[in-house]
This record gives structure tokens, C-alpha cells and sequence, in this order.
């Protein structure tokens, strides 16, 4: 009978001792993996599969069950606690996304996990919105953590919340205030607006053009008195004016010099809402597939409908005043804003085709927190690597299919629509690009 080598060495006099050497604390069987993303069921997302979200959730797992009547809002791709992503590899012991960068935070990159404490510095979303979101803006980080200390239940946690939208398909929202000379028009063809508004603060804004200063200043007047309006005046004043660009367009008259079409829409979704008169004061974006707009701290906006990438500091401050049946902070919002008008075609944000690949497009915003890119692997390339960066990422696949194969892999894994990996700092992903018209994908990260 053989005896193994411990029996052997035990005869002649030695004694045998097993050594286990503890694993460096950022190594990890596995940095390339699948993700199963936790689905936001918000009212005002669109309902069954004519949601983007939804799309996505079951093009990533056919056995997932989307039911008609419910509303699939949003899709959280990240480590956020009220949304970390499951593991989808069972031979991986963490559960969660937020687990597995806890116990392997080198995953994250050397300057992304100094920077940000081992925390991932962003949630990645998918939003499909079939009615509008509220009146918002977020805070700076000074502002944040003034509010948090003070409202922590409105406010729950310290940080800023800059973000990004990218249009997947047609998008509407509104972003930041429109040119002085656009709300003085409104004020002279909307009645009911300028009787929110009031004389004394519509001649001094009309009087401010030319002085930025002095329009700023005007400006926040105007719209500090608006939100202000007691609740029986606005209403009256918004009754009154839907009656009357309804009967306007009953005659065939004109009425988009009330921007009537939109106003009916809001009012029909929130009906009463002070938000409703916001469309005489903020930009209207209309997005196509592709185009994006960056909000940064301050910035008041609001998304009206479609479906959009999103990418955002991992925090949940927001300030709301209207379009919403949320709590309202019309005091903060008025004070924070700001009042900087500027076009429509201003609030833009540009992508910018990466030099070192021809298929990656860059939405680079001015704060450290994430990149946003757009991959567009044409139909001509059937073999393409995601290229390794200095920090974690995820990629979320839109359109087409591939094998991917990575050396941090534990396997070969299927990509197809709706597919979401977490790509751990430094490494790459072959794709071998199965669909015959190409891929689109889009893949958030932190690039400090």
C-alpha cells in the first residue's frame, strides 16, 4: 500500500506541516464578470416592454418574467446600497458587486480607490421615462453636506451629484434657463405666467439685458416669485391658462407661442403643479441617440420622456420644486440655482472620438467621478478588444452579440443585449463579434 509523503517523512523522524500562505488582500480568482442589475419601478417609467429598462432586463436574462402593467423606470448598474448588483458567477464567493469591491478594492485601480476611499465613485443607469421627472437640481458638495446635516432624511448622504444623459432613442427634457429674450417673449404671450411673475420683477429682468450680473440677479427674482406664488393663485392662473390655449387650438389658432403642446402634457401629468409654468423659464432639449447633456451642481433641469443612458456621483441629494409628489424644497432650489442664461444649443455636451480607437466616443465631464463611453463596433469588425484603463468599469451592451474571452475570466462569456460586466481596473476583453451588424455599447469609468 503507498503511503503519501507525509506518512513517509512521519517514519523517518520528521514532522510534516501544511503552510498556507495568506492571498495578497487584491487578488481575486476572478476581475471580469457579469452582473445582474437591480430594476427601479418608479412610477413615472414607461410600463411592460415598451421600457427600454425592461428591453434590456430581459434581452440579459431570457427567464426573466416582465410583467405588462408594471413600471420599469430604471435599471441601477453599480455598488449602491439601495441597488448593488448580484454576481451572476455562482463560483464567485461574494454575492453582491459592493461586497466583491470591499474585499478586493486594488479592483478599482491605485488612484481611483485613494481618491474615493475604496468605493466605486459612480452608479451607471438606464432610464425610460413616460412621464416627467421633477423640477431638480443637486448640490455641490459644500451645499450637500450642509443639507445632510441638517435634513438627513431628505438628504442622506454628504456628497455631490453631477450626471450625464445619453439618448438612446428620442429624448425630451428641460436644462438649465433659457435666453433672457425667450422668457421676457413669454411674459408678453402668456398672461397667466406674467401674473405669477409680477410687474416689478418682469421690468427689472427686461431692463437687466445686456449686464449679466444685473440678469442674473432679475432673473432668480422672477423665479423665486413664481415658485413663491400662493397655491390658490398659481392654480387659478394654470386653470386659466390651459382653458384658454385649449379653446385657442379648438379654433384652429395658433398657440405654440404658449408653448401649448407641452404645457397640456405636464398639466395632464400633474395637474395643479407649479412645475407646469417651469417651461417658460428652462431650456426645452430634444435629444437624439447619441447626444448627451451634463448637469452639473446647480443646474436645474428635468427629464419629460424617452429613454437615456445615465451616469452619476454615487449619491441621492436631490432638491425638488415641482413635477413631483415628493418632498419639495422650493427654498433651497430657488437659493442655489443657477441663473446663467444660455441656449439650448449650449446645454449640449460634445463626445469626442478617442485617438487611440476609432469606435470609442468620450463623454469626458469637468468632475473626477466618471467618463461616459460610447463603443460603436461597426458590422465590417468581427474581432475587437475592450482595452484595459486604470480603473473599474462597467460595460452594458445595447445592441449586438459577441463571445468575450479575458485572461481575469473565469470563462468564456456571452454577450448579447441588455449583457453587464464589471471590468476590473487594468484589464482587457476580447469580443468576438458574433452579430452581423456590429455592436453598440456603453461603458462608464472614472479616468482622474
Amino acid at each position: 500500500m503507498k503511503r503519501n509523503i507525509s506518512d513517509q517523512l512521519e517514519c523517518i523522524g520528521f514532522t510534516f506541516t501544511m503552510i498556507c500562505l495568506p492571498l495578497s488582500p487584491g487578488w481575486s480568482p476572478s476581475k471580469v464578470f457579469p452582473l445582474s442589475c437591480a430594476v427601479q419601478n418608479y412610477a413615472w417609467g414607461k410600463v411592460g416592454l415598451d421600457s427600454e429598462v425592461a428591453k434590456l432586463v430581459v434581452g440579459g436574462d431570457t427567464s426573466a418574467v416582465i410583467e405588462a402593467d408594471q413600471h420599469y423606470a430604471e435599471l441601477w448598474m453599480g455598488a449602491h446600497p439601495k441597488g448593488d448588483a448580484l454576481i451572476k458567477d455562482n463560483r464567485i464567493a461574494q454575492r453582491t458587486l459592493g461586497q466583491w469591491i470591499a474585499d478586493y478594492p486594488a479592483c478599482l485601480g491605485s488612484k481611483v480607490k485613494d481618491t474615493f476611499q475604496g468605493q466605486l465613485p459612480f452608479l451607471f443607469k438606464v432610464l425610460s421615462v413616460n412621464t416627467a421627472l421633477s423640477i431638480q437640481a443637486h448640490p455641490n458638495r459644500e451645499l450637500a453636506g450642509r443639507l445632510h446635516a441638517q435634513f438627513p432624511e431628505h438628504y442622506p448622504d454628504n456628497n455631490h451629484k453631477p450626471e450625464m444623459a445619453v439618448a438612446l432613442t428620442h429624448f425630451e427634457g428641460l436644462c438649465g434657463f433659457r435666453p433672457v429674450e425667450e422668457i421676457i417673449g413669454f411674459l408678453k404671450s402668456v398672461p397667466e405666467f406674467h401674473a405669477l411673475v409680477g410687474n416689478e420683477a418682469a421690468e427689472e429682468l427686461l431692463s437687466s439685458i445686456g449686464e449679466a450680473g444685473r440678469t442674473s440677479l432679475a432673473l432668480k427674482k422672477c423665479f423665486t416669485r413664481m415658485m413663491n406664488c400662493e397655491k390658490k393663485v398659481f392654480v387659478d392662473q394654470l386653470n386659466m391658462l390651459v382653458k384658454r390655449v385649449t379653446e385657442e387650438a379648438a379654433v384652429g389658432k395658433d398657440t405654440s407661442g404658449s408653448n401649448s403642446e407641452l404645457l397640456l402634457r405636464l398639466h395632464s401629468q400633474y395637474p395643479g403643479d407649479i412645475g407646469c409654468f417651469s417651461i417658460y423659464f428652462l431650456n426645452r432639449m430634444v435629444l437624439e441617440p447619441g447626444d448627451a447633456m451634463f448637469l452639473g451642481a446647480n443646474e436645474p433641469h428635468a427629464y419629460l420622456n424617452g429613454d437615456c443612458i445615465e451616469c452619476m456621483a454615487c449619491s441621492d441629494n436631490t432638491v425638488r420644486a415641482g413635477l413631483t409628489p415628493k418632498f419639495i424644497d422650493v427654498n433651497t432650489l430657488c437659493e442655489m440655482l443657477n441663473y446663467s442664461p444660455a441656449p439650448a444649443s449650449t446645454k449640449i455636451f460634445p463626445s469626442i472620438q478617442d485617438p487611440s480607437d476609432p469606435f470609442v466616443y468620450l463623454y469626458d465631464p469637468p468632475v473626477p467621478d466618471f467618463t461616459v463611453m460610447r463603443i460603436q463596433v461597426p458590422a465590417s469588425v468581427r474581432q475587437y478588444t475592450v482595452a484595459p484603463v486604470d480603473c473599474a468599469g462597467i460595460l452594458l451592451v445595447i445592441e449586438g452579440e459577441a463571445t468575450g474571452t479575458s485572461a481575469a475570466a473565469l470563462s468564456d462569456i456571452t454577450l448579447s443585449r441588455g449583457t453587464v460586466l464589471f471590468i476590473s481596473a487594468n484589464e482587457s476583453v476580447s469580443l468576438h463579434v458574433t452579430s452581423p451588424s456590429g455592436m453598440t455599447m456603453y461603458r462608464a469609468c472614472s479616468l482622474l
